[in-house]
């Protein structure tokens, strides 16, 4: 079987809407027979190619034609191509912890990998570069409620701060983030510990 038919046959079994990285084709040939082979699919409509590197088995609306991947899943991909981690922004963590309920206006993520920005049918996602301790447990509930901490900021992480976000966590995920003390600055780790005395003498 060739090059292209191999890759073909991959194509037309990726889930529909899922993006995935070049990287997922390469085991079937040189680079440039996979570019070739890739290039020619999303001329003929099975793959389409959101962003650079990155490949999708489009989803299609009668009403509105080819729908875009999730951006949370685009931002995944691209991470995973350069083997970087992505995490929500604060913003986004903080809304869902339910600390705000603004909706953010257009996707950021947080990433240790280079800044990026793409478009997504008509929205622009972005890739933030940040210090690798907010990204701690990147990938869990205990790490979208330290995104949401660093967001809130000092002024506003209180023990009651804390125990509102027990109280959105299981005990495991909880005891998780209790434990990320070494990537907390010290104003977050202090609320923490009021917490704790506060529960000891409640």
């Amino acid at each position: 079987m060739s090059v292209s038919e191999q890759i073909r046959g991959k194509a037309e079994r990726l889930p529909i809407g899922q993006p995935v990285t070049f990287k997922e084709f390469m085991g079937f040939g040189s680079r440039a027979a996979v570019d070739q082979a890739l290039s020619r699919l999303v001329r003929a409509g099975v793959l389409s190619r959101p962003a650079r590197g990155i490949y999708v088995r489009p989803k299609r609306s009668p009403f509105v034609g080819e729908v875009p991947p999730e951006p949370a899943e685009m931002a995944e991909a691209i991470a995973q191509e350069s083997g970087a981690v992505v995490q929500i922004h604060g913003a986004e963590a903080a809304r869902r912890l339910g600390f705000s309920t603004q909706v953010p206006a257009r996707p950021i993520f947080y990433t240790n990998g280079p800044n990026r920005r793409f478009r997504l049918g008509g929205m622009e996602v972005t890739l933030k570069h940040v210090s690798p301790r907010k990204l701690a447990l990147a990938g869990r509930m205990a790490g979208v409620a330290l995104t949401a901490l660093w967001y809130l900021g000092k002024n506003s992480v209180t023990p009651l701060t804390i125990e509102q976000v027990r109280r959105q966590l299981s005990p495991e995920e909880f005891e998780a983030l209790r434990k990320a003390t070494k990537t907390m600055p010290g104003w977050m780790h202090d609320a923490f510990l009021r917490h704790e005395n506060e529960m000891h003498h409640a």
